[in-house]
């Protein structure tokens, strides 16, 4: 008997750990990041789920002659701020299993595999 209300207990606990997961997830939408390029002259947004929120151009580094550059200052911009965003969401979720879990994980258990 005692082993059934473990195991509910258990499933229970899962449950809990779900729903605060997705919790977490949700507030990841919230969390903002800024990244720069050429000096400055790009700055990308994104949010702590890894999207692009928002690209703000300077209007000195609009020049239709250098299209290229636009381009390379703008893929710089977008990969340094998913970086940010990305360390930015690993953290908060590694706040979350350190509090849901007493000691920050399961015996034996290597969350490294899962970002974490």
């Amino acid at each position: 008997m005692s082993d059934k209300l473990n195991m509910s207990d258990m499933f229970g606990k899962f449950a809990d750990m779900q729903n605060k997961m997705q919790e977490a997830q949700e507030r990841l939408a919230e969390i903002e990041v800024e990244a720069e390029a050429g000096g400055g002259m790009v700055k990308v947004k994104a949010n702590g789920k890894r999207e692009i929120i928002a690209i703000i151009l300077d209007k000195d580094v609009v020049d239709p002659d250098d299209k290229e550059m636009l381009e390379d200052l703008v893929v710089a911009g977008v990969n340094k701020a998913l970086e940010k965003a990305e360390a930015v969401a690993k953290e908060k979720m590694q706040d979350v299993y350190k509090d849901m879990i007493p000691g920050g994980g399961l015996p034996g258990m290597d969350l490294s595999k899962f970002g974490l």
